[in-house]
């Protein structure tokens, strides 16, 4: 027998106003998205803004549905819309901010497991690394440089 040891690493900024001000834009446009996502059953709304290569930014926020399994995290409507609109487009950033309509969200929110894998899907597509901010409604927001960090033992088509 022996032993696996993964290890990952996120840099760490304070607030907002410590990212640049390109990820600072971006972040700004996820919580503005984060309000109008359609919450109804959870209360809990999560915005994303994506940054592709050819320097557009596509947005996305939850939406769920009555049949919990219908629904849809913001990652994936961002995601696939851009995957939808901008085939060929690499995405460079991705930043997503979540808040609870019943309690404060203080600390940083990452993306669900469905959404990981969504996202290893697409960086194993492109062949480059998405750099990934996500924060709560305010304080600290994490940085990952890859969606290795979140998911390091990833499924993708070498392993079908």
């Amino acid at each position: 027998m022996k032993k696996l040891e993964i290890k990952t690493t996120f840099e760490v900024f304070n607030t907002i106003d410590d990212l640049s001000s390109e990820v600072k834009a971006l972040m700004q446009q996820a919580i503005e998205i984060r309000k109008s996502a359609y919450a109804p059953y959870s209360k809990f709304r999560v915005g994303a803004a994506i940054l592709l290569d050819n320097g557009k930014i596509v947005l996305g926020s939850n939406q769920e549905n009555a049949a919990y399994p219908s629904g849809l995290c913001a990652e994936r409507v961002a995601i696939f819309q851009a995957g939808a609109i901008y085939p060929d487009a690499k995405i460079i950033k991705l930043a997503i901010s979540a808040a609870s309509d019943n309690n404060p969200t203080l600390s940083p929110i990452p993306p669900c497991g469905g959404c990981r894998q969504s996202i290893a899907e697409y960086e194993f597509k492109q062949n480059t690394p998405i750099e990934i901010f996500f924060m709560g409604e305010s304080g600290e927001v994490y940085k990952s440089d890859s969606i290795n960090n979140l998911l390091p033992l990833t499924f993708d088509k070498t392993s079908l």
